[in-house]
């Protein structure tokens, strides 16, 4: 399994906005506190802006914000909205992979395993990765 710069960055620029998310981010701010090339990072929030996992305003006072509460946005939301399919073999989407004869029950294989995969960025959301004293006193969990 691959895990591409772009779902790596983008998980890591959204928990970099949800340590604080009573103020907005620059850009520039999450890229030098996660060492994210500045170009790249632009791009990749530009995506998650288009679905909604972040808000930004213009101006002298402006940044970044998380789209939703750090609870409610989960890593598999944050790989789709970047990368699309989870997983996916040669470039292409493992739904119709089928092979003949004894190599029959490998795409059954390969499934399985994005599956497990979703399952396990499903069930973990940006606040459950957050060091405990991050956002404290917001509302007890860490969130907005």
């Amino acid at each position: 399994m691959h895990i591409s710069a772009k779902a790596d960055y983008a998980m890591r620029a959204l928990l970099e906005l949800a340590r604080e998310p009573a103020r907005p981010l620059t850009c520039e701010a999450v890229a030098s506190s996660q060492q994210i090339p500045f170009r790249f990072l632009k791009s990749v929030v530009g995506e998650l802006r288009k679905a909604g996992l972040v808000r930004s305003q213009r101006g002298c006072e402006g940044g970044y914000w998380l789209g939703r509460p750090a609870d409610e946005i989960t890593l598999l939301e944050v790989a789709r909205a970047v990368d699309g399919e989870l997983i996916t073999l040669r470039g292409e989407p493992l739904a119709g992979l089928d092979y003949p004869g004894p190599a029959s029950g490998l795409p059954g294989v390969w499934r399985q395993v994005e599956a497990d995969a979703a399952a396990v960025l499903g069930g973990t959301t940006l606040a459950a990765l957050l060091p405990a004293e991050a956002g404290a006193g917001l509302n007890g969990k860490g969130v907005a």
